[in-house]
């Protein structure tokens, strides 16, 4: 059998039964496939990379090496919750690189989407290898390959119109010879949810939003300032803390915050003052092909408002993105 095809019988998982199930045959698989030897992953803190890691915590300990890189990309406080959850609660072999000059170096002054995203993706495999590199009896990679993300390549592979190919940790050099562990590869996302929580993942993780891969490099608009990072950076974890505090953080699928290079006149202690505007943007999606706008409520509003406007250096507006997809993409870059 096709060990990239979900077999036909293979039971849906939406229970802790079926879950607790899965994660007893994966841990079999993966000891009998590892040996004593040692796996490598890169654990971003997402879903995917947070269950693949404490499921092969769970299989081989301290055999496994979590690598973390902090590309000064990141929401507030995800580094620090990595960290926490990893290394203080779960004692994970792992290893935190703050990168986070080396990538905001790279990328000053560059200010058009595509280039960010290649320089970040490309930054992140060189930290990464550097660390590999580092590194004695590393034999396996591991990576929180999903089955959506088999089932793209197979569109790519037959000459598809593909949304993106199958890969992780892609493009490593070719010095770094590692053998994958992929024990969540047939799984959907939901089940990928369910077995994070049967393993004992904090709920906020497991049902963390979708979060790009560059991070707040393709919300930081235009070319990235580390000013005005950081007032990206607080005023999402301010739409983010009301959104919990109202119920919406769980009703709508994806909410940011967007700050682009771009500033107007405003009033702050009697004064006249430049500051940027912070663009809010909340949608919900089945496929992420299209989107709708879910609609907040105005006393909601106008507490991230003042909370924004108050609380954050640098911004005196707040917007909001009612485009739906289309016309409008969900992310702006």
């Amino acid at each position: 059998m096709d060990s990239n095809k979900r077999p036909e019988d293979m039971a849906r998982i939406t229970t802790k039964e079926l879950a607790d199930a899965f994660i007893a045959e994966q841990v079999a698989l993966v000891r009998e496939q590892v040996g004593d030897k040692k796996v490598l992953l890169a654990l971003s803190g997402g879903v995917d990379s947070s269950v693949v890691a404490a499921l092969l915590i769970k299989a081989i300990g301290k055999q496994l090496v979590c690598v973390h890189v902090n590309h000064g990309l990141m929401r507030k406080d995800e580094s620090e919750n990595v960290i926490k959850i990893f290394k203080d609660e779960l004692d994970a072999n792992l290893i935190y690189v703050d990168a986070t000059d080396r990538f905001l170096n790279l990328l000053a002054g560059v200010s058009d989407p595509e280039r960010k995203r290649k320089i970040i993706g490309a930054e992140f495999i060189n930290v990464f290898a550097d660390e590999a590199r580092a590194l004695e009896g590393i034999s396996f990679l591991a990576q929180g390959t999903i089955y959506p993300d088999i089932l793209e390549s197979i569109k790519q592979a037959e000459g598809k119109k593909a949304v993106k190919s199958h890969h992780n940790v892609g493009g490593l050099p070719e010095d770094l010879d590692f053998e994958l562990v992929e024990p969540i590869k047939l799984l959907f996302k939901d089940e990928v949810r369910v077995v994070g929580e049967a393993l004992g993942l904090p709920h906020a993780m497991v049902y963390r939003q979708p979060f790009p891969g560059p991070g707040l490099g393709v919300r930081c608009l235009g070319a990235i300032t580390r000013d005005r990072l950081e007032a990206l950076r607080e005023a999402d974890a301010i739409l983010r803390d009301e959104f919990d505090k109202c119920g919406l953080a769980e009703k709508v699928w994806q909410y940011f915050v967007a700050v682009p290079d771009i500033k107007s006149v405003g009033v702050k202690d009697d004064s006249r003052y430049e500051g940027w505007p912070a663009i809010i943007r909340a949608v919900n999606t089945t496929d992420a092909m299209t989107a709708t706008i879910e609609e907040i409520p105005y006393p909601v509003l106008h507490k991230i408002t003042a909370r924004i406007t108050s609380e954050v250096p640098g911004i005196n507006r707040v917007l909001l993105d009612l485009t739906p997809k289309p016309t409008g993409t969900i992310e702006w870059e």
